[in-house]
């Protein structure tokens, strides 16, 4: 099919380069603008910008721009922008969303699927229309959601059966679509505030927070990343629930960390430098 792509992210380059493999005429790709990294006045393009220039395709900026060159389909992967009715009405396009629609329309299904504690996901290949994710779906697949799987793998685990699932459809003539059932969920884009860790949670939310990514606590003033922590079984939490660095929320081990201005550790390490008494807890 002679198609036109959008996306920006890096978890939207793999379904770029499949429908590449596959043999379809990518006449457009368009993602955002780039963007200024840091301080400095370099600019950044968006992972799909590079992956498709490596790919000798032609990358926009402008949604309208895939207006007039006769696309039988755009394909839209975590485009992160609204495609305006005039452009729908000449381009129909689907879109690879990563959630078991109608539960968590918008910016962020991975993520609060998994801050939820929601045991199972997904990716639909929706009908894109005016509203926000509430086309009618073409496809599912379902994926769990494991005690232990974190937001990284679960962002590798979608893309890889949704660009399956995107290959799958678009190798025969779309089926009918079927409009979405059920009681609509918004998931928010995650707010900075919301990752650090509140210590009056229970300890399965906050290692929830944990799997999902970019956790942080203080200690002694400081700025302490959370990376990877465990839950103990049943019977390590029924002791006499004292607290600790180490163990801040009774269930709760913390197994690598990163200090404030330094690389990541394992806490053990980050507990013999700092040598916490056995009074102090996070902050």
């Amino acid at each position: 099919m002679k198609l036109a792509y959008f996306g920006t992210p890096a978890m939207a380059v793999p379904p770029l380069h499949a429908l590449v493999a596959a043999g379809h005429e990518i006449a457009l790709v368009v993602t955002r603008v780039d963007k200024r990294r840091g301080r400095g006045s370099e600019l950044s393009p968006s992972p799909v910008k590079v992956a498709a220039l490596e790919l000798g395709l032609t990358v926009s900026y402008i949604v309208d721009d895939v207006l007039g060159r006769d696309i039988e389909l755009g394909v839209v992967v975590a485009f992160g922008q609204l495609i305006r009715p005039h452009v729908l009405a000449e381009v129909p396009m689907v879109n690879m969303h990563f959630s078991l629609l109608p539960r968590w329309r918008g910016a962020a299904p991975v993520e609060r699927a998994l801050l939820a504690g929601d045991t199972e996901t997904g990716v639909c290949l929706m009908q894109l229309e005016e509203g926000l994710d509430t086309g009618p779906v073409y496809d599912t697949v379902r994926l769990p959601i494991l005690p232990t799987t974190t937001a990284d793998n679960l962002r590798r685990d979608l893309v890889a059966v949704g660009t399956q699932q995107l290959l799958r459809c678009l190798a025969s003539p779309l089926p009918q679509p079927v409009p979405q059932h059920g009681e609509p969920l918004y998931a928010a884009k995650i707010r900075p505030e919301e990752l650090r860790i509140d210590w009056s949670q229970s300890v399965e939310q906050i290692d929830r927070l944990v799997r999902l990514g970019g956790a942080w606590a203080t200690f002694r003033g400081k700025r302490l990343k959370v990376l990877a922590a465990s839950l103990e079984d049943a019977a390590s939490r029924d002791g006499d629930g004292e607290l600790s660095p180490e163990r801040p929320a009774s269930g709760l081990r913390l197994i690598t960390v990163q200090p404030e201005g330094k690389g990541a550790m394992p806490y053990a390490d980050f507990a013999r430098g700092a040598r916490p008494r056995n009074d102090e807890t996070f902050e």
